[in-house]
């Protein structure tokens, strides 16, 4: 019955939030109305929303969410050409549960995890 997973991440201004999602890594506006205090983003088959919270101290959040990818080196390699920075602790690799994954920190320190198969 369950189709999809749409997370929704605290945002501090959503104009910083969309131009690194947009920018950065390659998403783009999803929808035509523009929402006082939340923004919906779309890559490919995935949705992320957030949701403003101005008062949100970014070493204190914990916002986080999976991405399944079906080629992660590309998608890896675009982020280290668009000069992405990648989170220090989350280079690529391959985990011992079988994924090979990375992750990125946004504006408001939001952990995105990017994650494949091997």
């Amino acid at each position: 019955m369950l189709t999809n997973v749409h997370p929704k991440l605290p945002m501090r201004n959503k104009r910083v939030t969309r131009e690194f999602y947009l920018s950065q890594l390659g998403f783009k506006d999803f929808g035509n109305v523009d929402y006082d205090g939340y923004l919906m983003l779309e890559k490919d088959q995935i949705q992320i929303h957030f949701f403003e919270f101005k008062e949100l101290k970014p070493k204190e959040n914990y916002g986080q969410v999976y991405i399944r990818t079906n080629n992660i080196d590309a998608f890896y390699k675009s982020l280290l050409e668009n000069k992405t920075k990648i989170h220090p602790n989350g280079t690529l690799e391959i985990k011992p549960w079988g994924q090979k994954e990375f992750s990125i920190l946004d504006p408001d320190n939001n952990l995105l995890t990017f994650g494949q198969n091997i």
